[in-house]
């Protein structure tokens, strides 16, 4: 039995824009805050005193802060580690407060299912699948992982950890994009290219399958995605690490918001 790409292609972008719509989707996030930037504990527009200690929160509230703990109404102290977003140990009516932390610096994010974002959503502007732009892929991993610091969203330089090169020819020329490597064994590359800024998302991120034993995967662009900060301004994505701008217009995937 064969799968036509088209067809598979137009499943794909119907998931993804039910995964972006979702309640606690990228759309529902209205705020990221770093604990370190609040020293009281005090975060904007979230009860309860939320300080570091060690390798962790700890999160003090009171019944009138209106906080609930594992789904059960929460008074007192507890220590948190950090959730697997978005899913979130603490909640306030419907919205979620995730914990996090990035490069030790610990922080929480508001999702919330009614953001005015997610109710103006009207999807997500994708150039139909068009063959020319999924082509075969070699990966070849670096002797030692790499991190190189890069600019992100929010006006920070961060690390971003690299596995490795996805080498593939498209539109006539040989490009190289440097990858990293998921705990699922994709790849994950940031990249631009001549549409970002205009005509597209100004980068965006692509995910080739696991390659397999002799490094082979496809570079499918079809597949490209918005970044997370597309859809609400408190993500914190990487920008493409140098080298990862293609010279080229990659006329495929997603391109912006509806």
């Amino acid at each position: 039995m064969t799968t036509d790409p088209n067809d598979d292609w137009k499943r794909w972008h119907e998931r993804r824009t039910e995964t972006v719509a979702a309640p606690y989707g990228p759309l529902a996030l209205v705020g990221t805050h770093w604990i370190e930037d609040h020293p009281e504990g005090r975060l904007p527009d979230i009860p309860g005193k939320w300080v570091v200690d060690g390798a962790g929160v700890v999160l003090a509230a009171t019944e009138s802060d209106g906080l609930a703990l594992d789904g059960r109404p929460f008074a007192g102290a507890v220590g948190l580690g950090a959730d697997a977003e978005p899913a979130a140990r603490v909640t306030l009516g419907e919205r979620r407060l995730v914990v996090l932390v990035r490069e030790g610096i610990w922080g929480v994010r508001d999702y919330d299912p009614d953001a005015a974002p997610r109710r103006a959503f009207r999807g997500i502007d994708a150039t139909p699948y068009d063959p020319r732009w999924s082509v075969p892929g070699r990966y070849t991993p670096y002797e030692a992982a790499r991190t190189v610091r890069v600019g992100t969203a929010d006006g920070v330089e961060r690390g971003l950890g690299l596995a490795g090169e996805l080498v593939f020819t498209v539109a006539g020329q040989e490009r190289t994009l440097q990858v990293a490597r998921r705990a699922d064994g994709r790849l994950w590359a940031v990249f631009a290219d001549a549409t970002s800024g205009d005509g597209s998302f100004r980068f965006r991120f692509l995910y080739p399958a696991a390659p397999d034993a002799e490094g082979r995967t496809t570079v499918d662009f079809n597949r490209a995605q918005l970044p997370p900060c597309a859809f609400a301004d408190h993500f914190i994505c990487p920008f493409p690490p140098p080298g990862n701008t293609l010279g080229v217009a990659i006329e495929a995937g997603e391109r912006n918001l509806a």
